[in-house]
């Protein structure tokens, strides 16, 4: 199977080929670990483990790398209000994000480096960019020297003035070029900081990457580098230059991924219009599964807008899947590969809601199957294909179960169907049909079946 992929730098589809097909390197942004993840950091987290799902399923070893930025001009005040060393900052809203991605379906990446393990790293690429004349100390900082990289502004088709512009550089009098970043800086007593040739201080944004892939993945060229569209310039742009002055020219990332931005409720996310959804708050509104499928709902390049109706579709879609693995469960699955027209879905630069639709149609077909070996084969098919999506990851019993209402629980129901037994055993229709009614009425449909008694939520 061939992947395709659609390539900020080149702006065109191209055929995956990693450089080594028994190692293939992706590196993808991760968070600044300051406060909670929001919707917006959770897209580029779903998108790249959907992403590693279908990679896995072909290459035989797959190394993916999400960064954990935990030193921040943002973490290091959060930490001086609450008056605590940054790493209590960073220790906590990192653990709280790992368990709101984990609870999205998302699997742990092969590697999380963290900026204040990799220092000595980040230091010495800095002195190799200064030694070869891409970088220079000016007043305690260190700078790099965009003029010395002809190929700057490639990957965001920019030009000076809107790079100048859009970086939103400081105008500083030590710069040689106003385009010019800080690969480090000085910090002051009560900052953070580390020792370094040119005093003490801590690094800049985005040579903090560059030294992690470096470290991590290896000096030269990786596979697969991705991110949220809003790194595209300046962050990766200054990754490229860096890391290829850095590696003498050698070519940095094969191919650049990039999500688009969720809105909310067709409205740009911000804190000054206070429509900022958490996900840590999301999740105790509806299943994480459900904020994922929503997630995927739309293509990964193009925006997504986030809505609660959008939300509660993603629900009712999942009720009706695992609504049919629970139709299923008296078949013990076959097939361990998805079919192939849901496969070319995803690997067709992951088009994810043809995927979906190809999803749904397993489902269609096991709901009209008779045959036992039919009805396992595409038992088999409907989860491996969830699988890579990440959905169907539960119980369906389970699942159709967790949805009660508030003001019931599980042993409650499942005392008023022993009741209603009773009364059927017992030839007492009304008393039967008045149970049954009264949980309709709360939302739990019931289906007698060979002298059996189950129950669901209605969606």
């Amino acid at each position: 199977m061939q992947i395709q992929i659609y390539n900020t730098l080149t702006r065109s589809k191209e055929p995956f080929i990693p450089q080594d097909p028994q190692r293939v390197t992706m590196y993808v942004c991760g968070p600044t670990v300051y406060n909670y993840a929001h919707i917006g950091n959770a897209r580029p987290v779903v998108v790249f483990d959907t992403l590693y799902r279908l990679l896995g399923r072909i290459y035989p070893r797959v190394i993916y790398a999400r960064n954990v930025t935990d030193v921040d001009d943002k973490i290091n005040a959060a930490a001086q209000k609450e008056g605590v060393p940054i790493g209590t900052i960073t220790a906590r809203y990192h653990a709280v994000y790992r368990e709101d991605m984990s609870a999205l379906g998302a699997l742990p990446p092969v590697l999380e480096p963290k900026v204040t393990e990799h220092i000595d790293a980040i230091v010495a690429m800095i002195g190799r960019l200064i030694a070869n004349g891409h970088a220079y100390e000016a007043e305690g900082h260190v700078l790099f020297n965009v003029p010395s990289y002809a190929a700057y502004g490639r990957l965001s088709g920019r030009d000076r003035d809107e790079m100048i512009a859009g970086a939103r550089v400081e105008v500083a009098p030590y710069k040689r070029d106003a385009a010019d970043f800080v690969l480090w800086k000085p910090s002051p007593p009560d900052l953070p900081g580390w020792d370094s040739p040119w005093g003490r201080g801590r690094p800049g944004w985005h040579i903090e990457c560059s030294a992690m892939i470096e470290k991590n993945l290896g000096a030269g060229t990786i596979d697969i580098h991705g991110g949220g569209h809003d790194l595209v310039f300046p962050h990766h742009e200054n990754e490229i230059a860096q890391s290829t002055c850095a590696h003498g020219g050698a070519l940095f990332s094969r191919y650049w991924m990039h999500n688009g931005f969720v809105n909310i409720e067709a409205e740009k996310m911000s804190k000054s219009v206070g429509n900022v959804l958490l996900v840590h708050d999301l999740l105790k509104q509806a299943p994480g599964e459900a904020i994922r499928l929503a997630l995927l709902s739309a293509h990964y390049r193009q925006p997504l807008d986030w809505t609660e109706a959008g939300l509660r579709e993603a629900k009712a879609q999942l009720d009706r899947l695992y609504r049919t693995l629970d139709s299923l469960k008296d078949a013990e699955a076959t097939a361990s590969a998805a079919p192939e027209a849901f496969l070319a879905a995803l690997a067709d630069d992951l088009n994810t809601p043809k995927a979906l639709a190809e999803l749904h149609q397993i489902a269609n077909a096991a709901n009209k199957a008779t045959g036992a070996a039919e009805r396992a084969r595409l038992k088999g098919e409907l989860l491996a294909a969830g699988w890579l999506l990440g959905l169907l990851q539960q119980d369906a019993a389970a699942w159709l179960k967790g949805n009660v209402a508030a003001d019931m629980d599980v042993a409650e129901i499942e005392d008023l169907i022993a009741a209603r037994r009773t009364a059927r055993a017992r030839k007492d229709w009304a008393e039967s049909d008045r149970i049954r009614d009264a949980l309709a009425a709360r939302g739990i449909l019931l289906e007698d079946k060979a002298g059996e008694t189950t129950w669901r939520v209605a969606s």
